[in-house]
Parts: C-alpha cells; sequence; structure tokens
C-alpha cells in the first residue's frame, strides 16, 4: 500500500494560512496598516479601487526596509519581533513585517516598494500567487508602498462569494475606523476610486479625534471616562444615554492599543446603563484599556480581534463601576444630594413624646371635572381628598358633555370593502398615545398605533417597488444631515430602490446630505431622523436570510416612516388608520412578524367583575 501522508507544497500552505487572515479586503487594508503604523509613519495613505477587489494601496512614511528585509517580509514565519515563544506573550505593537504578507502574496499580485532613510536607493519587489517575478533597486520616496491587486484571482472559489461594493467597502471604513482611533497622532487618509472618504489631520487627543471620524454632531453627546487602578487603567469615551442608537456601530474596545471584540466586557457597560437608555437601544463607547501584556493572551484569533485577560472578572467589575461612576459624575443617571455641611436632622418619636399628625385642609365638595370644563389655569390645585359618597354623589359629571351613541352602533364592525371604511360608526379612544381602542362585538379591540402604520406603508412600498412608481413630497426647505461614512455608503448602496419610494438627497462634503425628498405619506418623523432609523432599520433587516432585498428596503422605510409613539391622533385619523389596516392583505403582524392588535375578550372583561 503506497504512503498516503505528503507535505503540501509551500504555495498552497500559504493560501490555507491566507484562508484564516485573509478573508476579504478589508483585512489586507487592516493588516498593511498596521505594519505601517510599526513602521514609525506619521502619514498613512489608503487607496481603494473596486471596493478593494481591484486594488488596494497603502503608502507610508515609516523606517521602510532594506533589500534583504523586504524579501524575508514575504516569507513565512518572517519577523521582526518574535525570537523566542515568551515573546508572543510581551507583544505590544500591532502587526509585523511577515506575518501577513505571505498570506496577501499567496492570493493576490502584490507590488512593493519601499527604502529606508540612509539608503540611496529602495527595493522593487513584484509577487503573485507566492512566487517572486522580479527584484530589482528603484528610485522611490522613503517609507513602503504596498500595491495589492486582484485579490483572489487565483482562488475563483473564494472571489466569488466577495459582496456587493458596497458591503466590501462597509468593511473597509469599519476596520479604518478602529486603527485611526487608537492613533490620533498619525494622518490618515481614505479614498475610494476618484473620491476621499477620510482626510484625517493629527491631533493631540482622543476626542478630537473621535469627532473628526464620526463628525461634529457626536461631540456635545459623548462624557469622559477614566480609572487607574494597578489591573488596568481605563480610559475613553461613552455615549449619553438619551443618544443610544438601535445598532451597533459605534461602540470600540481597545486594549494596549489594539481593537478587541469582547462580549463579556460589553455586557458590563450595558449592564452600568441598564434602565437609563431607551428599550432595545445601544450606547456609543470608545474604551481603551492599558494593561501587562504579560497579563494578556491576544493569539486566541488568527485576526487577533479577541483577547483573554488574565482576571476577566475583575476587569468587568473595575469596567462596570468606571461607567457608572462617569455617568453619575455627569449627572446622567439619578442621585441623592449628600453635599450638607450638617447632618439632616430627621426628628424621632420616644416614648411619651405626644405626636400631633399633619393637618390636611380638604374640601369635600372639589370635583375636578368642573375645573377641567371651565379652562381653568393648568397650575396644580391643592391637594384634596375625597370620601366614597362624594365620589358616587358627582359619578354622572364625568359623563358630560361626551357624545354617547347607540350600542349597537358602537358594536358595529364591518369588514365591507366596497363602502371603503370598516369603522363607521364606531367610537375611538386613544390610550397612552401608543394604543387605539374601540368596542367590536367580541370585547375589545386594541391597535398598536405605530406598528398599524408600520404594515400599512410597508404594503404600499412593496407595491410601489413592483409597479416602479414614484411619490415624492418635495421639501419646501431641505433639511442637512451628517453620517458616519459606513452609513452614508448603507444609503447610497440602497438609493435607487428608496428613491422609487419617494426619498431624495443630495450629496455634500464632510459625509453631508441635503434630504430634498421624502415620501408623500410620511407621518409627522423629520426627515432627518427619518433617514437615520431608515438606515438602522435596514442594517437590522440584512441580517435576515428569508427576506429579499427590496422587502428589507420597505420594511425599512415603513419603520422609519410610521408615526411615532408618543403622537397624539384625532378621532379622523384613528379611523383612516383602521380602515387602512383591515384593508391590508396581512394586517395581524409587521414584516418583521410582531402583532399589530389584540382583542380582550369580552368574557375576561366581565369576570374582573365577578
Amino acid at each position: 500500500m503506497n504512503d498516503i501522508i505528503r507535505l503540501l507544497p509551500d504555495s498552497v500552505a500559504n493560501q490555507i494560512a491566507a484562508g484564516e487572515v485573509i478573508q476579504r479586503p478589508a483585512s489586507v487594508v487592516k493588516e498593511l496598516m498596521e505594519n505601517a503604523i510599526d513602521a514609525g509613519a506619521g502619514h498613512v495613505k489608503v487607496h481603494i479601487v473596486n471596493a478593494g477587489k481591484t486594488l488596494i494601496r497603502v503608502i507610508d512614511d515609516g523606517c521602510g526596509m532594506s533589500q534583504t528585509d523586504a524579501r524575508l517580509a514575504f516569507e513565512r514565519h518572517a519577523t521582526s519581533k518574535i525570537s523566542k515563544a515568551e515573546d508572543l506573550f510581551s507583544i505590544r505593537t500591532m502587526g509585523f513585517r511577515g506575518e501577513a504578507l505571505a498570506s496577501i502574496a499567496a492570493v493576490a499580485q502584490v507590488e512593493l516598494k519601499t527604502k529606508r532613510k540612509e539608503d540611496e536607493l529602495g527595493t522593487h519587489l513584484v509577487i503573485a500567487g507566492s512566487r517572486v517575478e522580479s527584484q530589482e533597486p528603484v528610485t522611490c520616496p522613503d517609507g513602503s508602498n504596498f500595491t495589492v491587486k486582484n485579490i483572489f484571482y487565483n482562488i475563483p472559489a473564494r472571489r466569488k462569494f466577495l459582496k456587493t461594493n458596497t458591503t466590501e467597502l462597509k468593511h473597509i471604513v469599519v476596520v479604518f475606523q478602529r486603527i485611526v482611533l487608537t492613533y490620533p497622532e498619525i494622518s490618515f487618509t481614505l479614498r475610494h476610486n476618484e473620491a476621499d472618504i477620510y482626510q484625517l489631520p493629527a491631533v493631540s487627543n482622543l476626542r478630537q479625534r473621535i469627532v473628526s471620524v464620526f463628525g461634529k454632531a457626536v461631540n456635545p453627546h459623548i462624557i469622559p471616562v477614566q480609572t487607574d487602578t494597578s489591573l488596568a487603567k481605563i480610559h475613553g469615551y461613552i455615549g449619553k444615554p438619551e443618544f443610544a442608537k438601535k445598532t451597533f456601530g459605534e461602540q470600540f474596545f481597545f486594549t494596549n492599543h489594539r481593537y478587541m471584540k469582547h462580549p463579556y466586557f460589553h455586557r458590563a457597560v450595558m449592564e452600568a446603563y441598564q434602565n437609563i437608555v431607551p428599550p432595545d437601544t445601544i450606547p456609543s463607547y470608545f474604551i481603551f484599556f492599558e494593561t501587562d501584556p504579560e497579563k494578556i493572551d491576544i493569539n486566541i484569533h488568527p485576526t487577533k480581534t479577541e483577547i483573554k485577560f488574565e482576571d476577566e472578572r475583575s476587569v468587568w467589575q473595575i469596567l462596570h463601576a468606571s461607567v457608572k461612576e462617569a455617568l453619575g459624575k455627569f449627572n446622567i443617571v439619578p442621585s441623592l444630594d449628600f453635599d450638607h455641611s450638617s447632618p439632616i436632622d430627621i426628628p424621632v418619636a420616644k416614648p411619651g413624646m405626644e405626636v400631633h399628625p399633619p393637618e390636611i385642609r380638604i374640601n369635600p365638595d372639589f370635583n375636578p371635572f368642573e375645573q377641567e370644563r371651565s379652562g381653568s389655569s393648568s397650575r396644580p390645585a391643592e391637594p384634596h381628598t375625597f370620601s366614597r359618597a362624594d365620589i358616587i354623589k358627582h359619578w354622572e359629571k364625568m359623563y358630560e358633555g361626551l357624545e354617547r351613541e347607540p350600542q349597537e352602533e358602537q358594536q358595529k364592525f364591518s369588514h365591507d370593502k366596497e363602502t371603503g371604511s370598516f369603522t363607521g360608526g364606531i367610537s375611538f379612544l386613544q390610550f397612552k398615545q401608543r394604543y387605539i381602542l374601540f368596542a367590536v362585538k367580541s370585547g375589545l379591540m386594541i391597535i398598536n398605533q405605530k406598528r398599524a402604520h408600520e404594515r400599512i406603508l410597508f404594503e404600499e412600498y412593496i407595491q410601489r417597488l413592483t409597479a416602479d412608481t414614484n411619490a415624492s413630497q418635495q421639501q419646501l426647505f431641505p433639511v442637512s444631515c451628517t453620517l458616519n461614512p459606513a452609513d452614508l455608503m448603507v444609503l447610497e448602496e440602497i438609493r435607487p430602490d428608496i428613491e422609487k419610494l419617494g426619498v431624495s438627497w443630495e450629496t455634500e462634503a464632510d459625509n453631508t446630505i441635503r434630504i430634498t425628498g421624502v415620501p408623500a405619506n410620511m407621518g409627522s418623523v423629520e426627515p432627518a431622523t427619518m433617514i437615520q432609523n431608515l438606515i438602522h432599520g435596514y442594517k437590522i433587516s440584512e441580517s435576515d436570510p428569508s427576506a429579499g432585498s427590496r422587502e428589507k428596503i420597505a420594511r425599512a422605510l415603513a419603520q422609519a416612516a410610521s408615526i411615532p409613539y408618543g403622537k397624539v391622533l384625532t378621532i379622523e385619523e384613528m379611523r383612516d388608520i383602521t380602515d387602512r389596516l383591515f384593508a391590508c392583505r396581512e394586517p395581524a403582524y409587521t414584516a418583521g412578524g410582531k402583532p399589530v392588535f389584540y382583542v380582550l375578550p369580552l368574557t375576561d372583561i366581565e369576570k374582573q367583575f365577578e
């Protein structure tokens, strides 16, 4: 029997290794930017074409490499930082020459021009599919210039699984943001095709870099965090609760200048915000840990985005306390005021002491309903108490001035679509500015007003997208809105379809748009809020594999344009929403599967009075 175990060729081994480190164009951008930083660069320029599928170029003004180092950097296991196994647990830098270059060269066509300051000539190296095609001296600036072309050109199966240009570009922007936040003292440029996405000058502090990355609007919404302990130092910024968003995007952890994902620490932050952020929202945070490298392990994942701490439980407690302290210090959470020059005097009853209860003035003839009808001042009245006899005596006045309808009319709930109305004769009531209530034959109908409008808009938008029609309400005074570059890319990705639904805008400088049109039947939502909600809703719906692209867009815009909770509705508005809801094909659920209405059975109501 022949032997079946054999060594793989280096080119195949490199491709296998590349599969762990180089997952998409963003992986190449990450590795090359980290190498530039480790080379001591003060300026790093990133230029990509076709979302990195065609070309990725990273230029730095760092230390450069000699002719020998440039060649060795593309060999597997070549490094300038590790000489023994123990060095793995004391790495303070990001990438290192050779860690990923062999993997990149295995799946792309790579060209390198590099020169040290002390050398007269640099080195020009061309490699494709792990094979060196040429190496020669060249005249070039100090530093390194890496050009990576046609990623996965030799692995068609990998290349066809790359996503759309917009999606791949979003991944590159996210990677770029993670790196530039860590090094505010370095200037960075990100250019896609012929358009600048970021031009970030070197700044003196983290706050300035956060503002330059995410826009001036974020500046008043973040508060500092600072804690120094023997176990770890924590600093950075967290977002104010009222500006928490419904999707991830501005949540960053860094350890020793390295970005990391850490669900356990994320929970520490979320628990610190417990009960002070709106439901289903996520606050922003930019939190940096400084700790002894020997107390963490960065080598538990090939991309080094997962880091293990030696004493994670203690760090969790420190982080949780730090965030709560920052929120309390800036009066974000309620707190008791103990700032008194002397103790608060609380009298305590002693045996034999004569105790007099407080006197309360009572007006037994007070009737609050008369005060409301008279249109008197809304100033709070003096406290009053009522006896059961008083309430019984005046109960009829509670119903004075209210329109009454025959019982048979209140129970009418016709579904005759030919009449165009399902609700003629029904009395409506809005409850808590969230629900529409009215009587039906079987009990009490309760409709969630926002979800009902969302369902109505969803079906209308689906029809428009199918019919390829456009109904837009042009803005007399266009509204400007500044977006995160990644969010702006999402908006541009879905632009053709949402323009058919009535949304239009003009793109300006600094990731700002002017909203010139909104859907004709949009509720009272502000255009800028609608755009933000649309983007967040679409990002959430992207994780649903069962929905098509147009369905995701219609769902996201319906959520964004539907009437908000807290809006007071007139009787006619409640009637209109109800009529349109029950004219829908699927009135019972939103496009996301949430219930729209509920009928409280009459029998359940009657049981409460047995």
